[in-house]
C-alpha cells in the first residue's frame, strides 16, 4: 500500500527539510496547505527539497500574496468544495496563482488542486487557469490507477509511467484537456488531467518517491 499522506488538521504543511548546502539556485515552491489542502505525502516535500527547492508553505484560504520569489507552485489534495466560498473570496491569492501560471512558472496540481485552477466549484469562482467547471456530486470515484503520460510535463516525460490512486466526489468538465496528463490504464482506458504549458493537473494522487526523477524534474524547470 501506499504511504499514508500528511494530514495537518488545518494548518500549513510542516516546514521542508532545507535544501543542501552550497546550492546557489535554490528556486522557491511554494506548497499549498491550510484547511483546504490537508491531503499529502509529506516525501513529496521533502524530495523537492532533497532536489535544491527552497519549499514554503502557503495557505490558499488565508494568504493574498505567494511567498515571495515563488518560481513553482505546488497544490495537493483536500477538500476544497467544503471552503469554496472561502476560496473563492481570497481573490487576491486565485490572482497571484493564476498570474505565476501563466507566467509560465510550473504548477503541479492533484485533485483539489485541479478544482481549484478550474474556472469555477460549485458555481463560485476559481482561479481560472483551467478552461474547465466542476461540482460536487453523491458518488465517490476511488481506486488504484496505472497511469502514462501522454506528452512531456514538469512532471514526466512523454510515456512515463506512474502509479497513482484517486479519491474524491466531483466531477469536472472537460474531463481532460486538449493536451492530457494521463492515459489511464486500470480500471478502464480513458484520458485525464490537463497539461498547459507549464501547468500540470489531475485527479491521481501519486507517491513521487515511487519516480525518484519526479521532483528533480519539477525543480529544474523552476530554475528555467
Amino acid at each position: 500500500p501506499l504511504p499514508a499522506p500528511s494530514r495537518n488538521r488545518g494548518s500549513a504543511p510542516d516546514p521542508a527539510p532545507q535544501a543542501p548546502e552550497g546550492l546557489t539556485n535554490a528556486p522557491v515552491v511554494a506548497v499549498a496547505g491550510g484547511a483546504a489542502f490537508t491531503f499529502s505525502y509529506a516525501e513529496n516535500t521533502e524530495l523537492l527539497a532533497a532536489a535544491g527547492a527552497d519549499v514554503v508553505s502557503f495557505d490558499p484560504l488565508r494568504d493574498e500574496a505567494l511567498p515571495l520569489g515563488t518560481r513553482g507552485v505546488v497544490i495537493g489534495g483536500g477538500f476544497p468544495e467544503v471552503y469554496a466560498p472561502e476560496l473563492s473570496a481570497n481573490e487576491a491569492l486565485r490572482k497571484a496563482v493564476a498570474e505565476l501560471a501563466l507566467s509560465g512558472a510550473p504548477v503541479a496540481a492533484e485533485c483539489a488542486g485541479l478544482l481549484y485552477l478550474g474556472r469555477s466549484l460549485d458555481g463560485l469562482p476559481m482561479c481560472g487557469v483551467l478552461d474547465a467547471e466542476a461540482r460536487m456530486t453523491k458518488r465517490l470515484t476511488l481506486g488504484y490507477r496505472d497511469a502514462v503520460a501522454l506528452t512531456d510535463n514538469v512532471l514526466a516525460p512523454a510515456g512515463a509511467r506512474m502509479r497513482g490512486h484517486e479519491f474524491h466526489r466531483t466531477v469536472i468538465e472537460p474531463g481532460a484537456g486538449d493536451e492530457p496528463a494521463w492515459g489511464m490504464h486500470r480500471p478502464e482506458r480513458r484520458v485525464e488531467g490537463f497539461v498547459r504549458g507549464n501547468v500540470h493537473a489531475s485527479y491521481l494522487h501519486t507517491h513521487w518517491a515511487a519516480s525518484p526523477g519526479t521532483a528533480a524534474r519539477f525543480v529544474e524547470r523552476c530554475r528555467g
